[in-house]
């Protein structure tokens, strides 16, 4: 719990320093270390994903233009996207809106995968999780959600 929380409070610092149209990928790094993946978009312009699961409640996927400008800074772990993941959709395709899960569990007898995240809860106390189910073929079956309420 003190980590996550130690965590959060260094996001929200390290955020309010940076700037969209003004800070650099060098201060992206500085603040928030080596991204947990890079992808390269359409326009040119690059997105670095930073999870901060298991423990943590955030994903954020900072953009920067193709001149390496921070463009934007997105908290991905939210019902909009919760509602994007659709049956079908393939395990990168999931991870490009979500990011990287706090586990991954098998169950070869189901035969399934679940990605799991850890979710802000209402009431903030309980800890709540976001599940992505994925069949046999590797594409999403469905999504399921467990809170553990806490006293």
């Amino acid at each position: 719990l003190l980590l996550g929380l130690s965590l959060a409070g260094c996001d929200y610092l390290a955020l309010q320093d940076l700037k969209p149209g003004t800070s650099t990928d060098l201060e992206v790094r500085d603040r928030f270390g080596t991204p947990a993946m890079e992808w390269h978009n359409e326009d040119g312009s690059l997105t670095w994903e930073y999870p901060r699961g298991p423990a943590g409640v955030d994903t954020y996927m900072i953009t920067l233009v193709p001149d390496r400008i921070l463009r934007s800074v997105e908290q991905v772990l939210t019902e909009a996207n919760f509602a994007r993941i659709e049956k079908g959709m393939s395990q990168e395709q999931v991870r490009r809106i979500l990011g990287r899960p706090g586990s991954i569990n098998h169950f070869p007898l189901k035969p399934e995968t679940v990605w799991d995240w850890r979710i802000a809860g209402i009431p903030a106390s309980d800890e709540t999780h976001f599940h992505v189910h994925f069949g046999a073929d590797g594409r999403v079956s469905g999504t399921s959600r467990r809170v553990e309420a806490k006293a």
